[in-house]
């Protein structure tokens, strides 16, 4: 026989606060005869650390704490004439204000008779999970974030700062991508990496450090791609057959489940939400450079107490964190249909 757990009357249940009982008999967790070995749990995978830079993380000090973060100025060249006077320029950057004011936090509690009872460390399952948790959190509002903050020259039907014709696609008419031999005004998956490159070519930035976030149906497409063969890449073997991605035209790729989708919209500080509102089927690409984005985390409280009102032991954390687009330069955006491929 388990141990009897609070469902009203005599003994309201205490946790969780508002809910429609005891919420113990769900956790699955309650001591009778349990194998010591989980069903193993797996993670979306996370891709903030790889495409934001970090400078600042280290400021950090507090809740609502702010980073100012100074920006070079640009010096006018100017044409000389023999005997001429000189114009005089006094040089001024802009600041660029990153406000930590974003924050999620974890509260999970632990029946002391459960504790005795189990055969498993269960706060330390828990931190670990809660850990994993709030990366995914954390990438999928900031990927959410960093939509429609390209540059004007970097996203669109006419993007391109000198060339001013680079389609890479609009909410309001997407590009339909296909793994090769396109028709009927289909975009090869490669030709849009491609123009993604020559975006940020034609803005300047730095040829490495550059990535591209898709999602894991245009990847799959990818690899279907002409990129099969080994030639095009530099490898020794195709993508096919080492089963990475690696570098396509001076980008780093990555996978992520976490982008943005139809009607996405993530609950943040304040009462306020990240929300993006693609059309059904869409997805969005990303490309860019890691000076593009600044990214800033600190858990600031990680903490286990007694429980004051029952016994129990009270694990809790907390995350506070800012992002900043620094340049939107060097961001690349396009919104794209899945062909048909693997649908």
């Amino acid at each position: 026989m388990t141990f009897p757990i609070a469902n009203g009357g005599s003994t309201p249940p205490i946790y969780p606060a508002g809910g429609s009982g005891n919420s113990l008999q769900a956790t699955g967790f309650i001591p009778e005869i349990w194998s010591g070995k989980l069903i193993e749990k797996f993670y979306a995978s996370t891709v903030l650390a790889s495409i934001s830079n970090t400078d600042y993380e280290g400021e950090i000090k507090q809740y609502g704490d702010r980073v100012k973060i100074r920006t070079k100025p640009t010096i006018n060249i100017l044409p000389y004439s023999a005997d001429g006077s000189l114009s005089l320029q006094r040089p001024s950057g802009s600041n660029v204000e990153l406000y930590i004011d974003k924050g999620y936090y974890y509260n999970t509690i632990l029946d002391d008779v459960m504790e005795v009872q189990s055969d498993l460390n269960l706060l330390s399952m828990w931190s670990d999970d809660a850990a994993e948790q709030m990366k995914i959190m954390i990438d999928q509002e900031v990927l959410a974030y960093i939509f429609a903050q390209a540059d004007a020259a970097n996203q669109g039907a006419t993007a391109g700062k000198i060339s001013g014709g680079i389609n890479l696609g609009t909410q309001g008419a997407p590009l339909t991508l296909v793994n090769q031999n396109a028709t009927g005004g289909d975009v090869e998956i490669l030709d849009l990496l491609l123009r993604m490159g020559q975006c940020l070519d034609e803005q300047n930035i730095p040829e490495t450090g550059r990535w591209v976030v898709m999602p894991a149906w245009a990847a799959a497409m990818l690899k279907n791609s002409e990129l099969r063969q080994a030639y095009l890449t530099g490898d020794s073997v195709s993508t096919l057959r080492n089963g990475k991605l690696g570098m396509v035209d001076r980008f780093t790729l990555y996978i992520s489940n976490l982008l943005p989708t139809s009607a996405t919209s993530i609950a943040v500080s304040g009462g306020t939400s990240e929300t993006v509102a693609l059309s059904s089927g869409q997805s969005v690409f990303y490309a860019g450079h890691a000076h593009g984005l600044t990214f800033a985390s600190q858990m600031t409280k990680v903490e286990t107490m007694r429980s004051e009102q029952t016994f129990g032991t009270l694990m809790r954390g907390l995350q506070v964190y800012g992002r900043q687009v620094l340049d939107g330069k060097a961001l690349v955006q396009s919104v794209v249909l899945n062909g048909g491929y693997n649908n």
